[in-house]
């Protein structure tokens, strides 16, 4: 059951640690626009590919992606564990002071870089997978590891990872 793209991106990035926000395209700023301004208009490029102008959708529409880049942006709370005291209630209720030991991260930003960029690259390919098997695209048989010829030129702009 092959899911909406953005829903699935939006799953993989409020799964990290520390996120508290997901957007796509414009996100938010695109809720208060007029689906004349935020509609992003088709044209052949020169290259004769179909093209978005504007690119609102942030690369999906109808939960697929359009060819366009894939933009989105997370947001990541601040670390709570800090050095400083704070305020704090034991498990019998008593109120308390705390002040957290040992090595915690001050920043979560160089750790959250490689872990969006390894999501969004894990939900692309298992809806790339899904795609071939619900279209039955693999062949079968004993060549079932080789590219079928009849679809391969769907898939040749990838980037290799």
């Amino acid at each position: 059951d092959l899911k909406a793209l953005e829903a699935e991106l939006a799953l993989a990035m409020m799964s990290l640690p520390a996120t508290k926000g997901f957007e796509i395209g414009s996100g938010f700023a695109g809720s208060r626009m007029l689906g004349s301004e935020h509609n992003d208009e088709f044209y052949m490029s020169e290259d004769n590919e179909v093209r978005t102008r504007t690119n609102r959708s942030g690369g999906i529409q109808g939960g697929l992606a359009n060819g366009e880049d894939i933009v989105i942006r997370v947001a990541f709370k601040p670390t709570s564990t800090i050095a400083q005291k704070q305020k704090t209630v034991t498990r019998d209720g008593v109120d308390t002071e705390l002040r957290a030991k040992g090595r915690h991260d001050a920043c979560v930003v160089p750790r959250a870089v490689p872990m969006v960029e390894s999501m969004v690259a894990l939900v692309l390919a298992d809806q790339m997978l899904q795609h071939y098997a619900q279209c039955e695209l693999l062949p079968r048989g004993a060549d079932a590891i080789a590219v079928d010829s009849r679809v391969s030129s769907q898939f040749s702009k990838i980037p290799a990872l």
